[in-house]
């Protein structure tokens, strides 16, 4: 192990560079659509993948920075999926932030820069293996969404929605603090290694541990935004600029599914049954409350919070239905099913929002389930792949979503929690109402837009092979799952 090696943290050393001159390039530029800034975020984050993918070929674990700095698996197919998210994040915001002076005028590049940076605290969440750096990566990413919540300074509601992100967030914040410290006194170290070797010997005080693993736990829920941690996500998803909306709603669900392995399953394996049980409670409350709430929804935004909230309890499905190792030594699908799902999810998203800003125009926010009325009349493609990805939210075959929820259910099954399959389950049906009801709308409501949709090249392109890939994942979903599989097990048999 070499502490001075930084070939590990290369794609994050490159990238702050590259905001920094980028930030710098923008300052000078007196284009008012910020061309530039725009390719050059994009080229960023290509080259990140570039860098990123070169290591991934040897499946190694590397530690460096004393252990707080791990480059494994796991961490570069997330990152790599991180970058994908952010870039498609950006083309399908383009036009949507220009028309509504997001990236023009005294506020600059901002809207670039500031999605960088948190794609930057996301690398570093991705990567930390220790609990300083998580925290790190963590406010780094979180202070970039709650400006970018409030970047339309004079709209009201956007101004109030990032005031509740901030306020919680800092909530969410101590009691992930809170949760650390006392993991830290417990045990005497940060890093997560020696956290989990301290917990092993058994030299350590439990009901110290199980509280910190409380506060610990109490804060990863807040940033998954589920039940009873979720009550910022509809505000936050309906009052955010749209774009905002769409950089909230994908990659950071990445980076924080990473934190969620990094310390319950390599630096809390020895309190697994106490975290599951608090899992389990936390999964079934959001299936429940998310689904349900869902359907009373005409804002497709709002609609999307609480869709997002049940799916993110079908991720701690696969969470607390994994098992550090099965009777055989290999590692359980739990955690690979939970990664496979936390990835096509967010695709599916990004797709979801892209049509939504397609449908925006200058002076009009697309926010409404009856402002898709009749689309298939307007523009039968671009209906097709909205179609496409409500039938994955929903889980309907052949499309990803549906193999996803049930990966999940296998290994739910699995773990021989059969009660909790049946569950969710049900209401996976009862959810499938609303995503259901906005094809209805789509294919048999007279539209009350007749103009055609007017998209770009670039958009259109994104947009189509967006939808086109959750329908190729969905008829052959075993690849990514094989990757996703094997990238859970390497890095935690390391």
């Amino acid at each position: 192990m070499n502490n001075l090696n930084l070939i590990p943290a290369l794609p994050e050393i490159f990238l702050a560079i590259a905001i920094s001159v980028i930030l710098l390039v923008d300052l000078f530029t007196k284009d008012v659509k910020r061309n530039i800034t725009y390719v050059l975020s994009i080229v960023a984050m290509g080259v990140c993948g570039l860098i990123t993918f070169s290591s991934l070929g040897n499946g190694e674990t590397v530690y460096t920075f004393n252990n707080m700095f791990v480059a494994d698996p796991m961490s570069d197919i997330l990152k790599l999926f991180s970058y994908l998210a952010v870039a498609l994040t950006l083309v399908y915001s383009r036009r949507y932030a220009s028309q509504r002076d997001m990236i023009g005028g005294f506020k600059g590049g901002e809207f670039y820069i500031l999605a960088l940076f948190s794609l930057l605290g996301q690398m570093v969440m991705i990567s930390a293996n220790n609990f300083l750096i998580i925290y790190l990566g963590l406010e780094m990413m979180s202070l970039s969404l709650y400006a970018l919540v409030a970047i339309r300074r004079d709209h009201a509601i956007s101004t109030e929605a990032a005031m509740k992100y901030f306020i919680l967030g800092a909530l969410a914040s101590g009691f992930l603090l809170y949760g650390i410290s006392m993991l830290y006194g417990a045990t005497g170290s940060l890093d997560l290694t020696e956290v989990a070797q301290a917990i092993g010997t058994g030299a350590v005080n439990k009901p110290v541990l199980v509280l910190g693993l409380v506060f610990v736990v109490a804060g990863l829920a807040f940033k998954l935004g589920v039940v009873p941690f979720h009550m910022w996500v509809p505000d936050v998803y309906q009052g955010a600029p749209t774009a905002v909306t769409l950089l909230l709603g994908g990659a950071p669900k990445l980076a924080t599914f990473a934190i969620t392995i990094r310390l319950l399953v390599e630096a809390l394996p020895a309190l697994s049954i106490d975290w599951q049980q608090m899992l389990t409670i936390l999964a079934v409350l959001s299936m429940a409350i998310g689904n349900v709430t869902a359907i009373m929804q005409t804002n497709i935004k709002r609609m999307l919070a609480y869709s997002t909230i049940s799916q993110m309890g079908f991720v701690l499905l696969g969470l607390l239905s994994g098992v550090i190792t099965a009777p055989d030594g290999s590692v359980t699908n739990g955690y690979g099913a939970a990664m496979f799902y936390s990835i096509t999810y967010v695709m599916t998203t990004l797709g979801v929002f892209g049509i939504i800003m397609l449908l925006s125009r200058a002076g009009f926010e697309a926010e409404n389930i009856d402002d898709f009325k009749g689309l298939n009349q307007r523009s039968p493609w671009f209906a097709l792949v909205m179609l496409l990805f409500m039938f994955s939210l929903a889980g309907v075959p052949p499309v990803v979503g549906f193999y996803a929820k049930l990966s999940v259910l296998q290994s739910v099954v699995a773990n021989g929690q059969i009660w909790l399959a049946i569950f969710a389950v049900l209401f996976s049906l009862i959810g499938a109402f609303y995503y259901l009801r906005v094809v209805k709308v789509m294919y048999f409501d007279e539209p009350t837009q007749t103009e055609k949709l007017a998209v770009t090249p670039d958009v259109g392109i994104a947009l189509s092979a967006n939808g086109v890939a959750v329908l190729a994942l969905g008829l052959l979903p075993g690849p990514l799952m094989a990757v996703c599989a094997a990238a859970i097990a390497r890095t935690l048999a390391a």
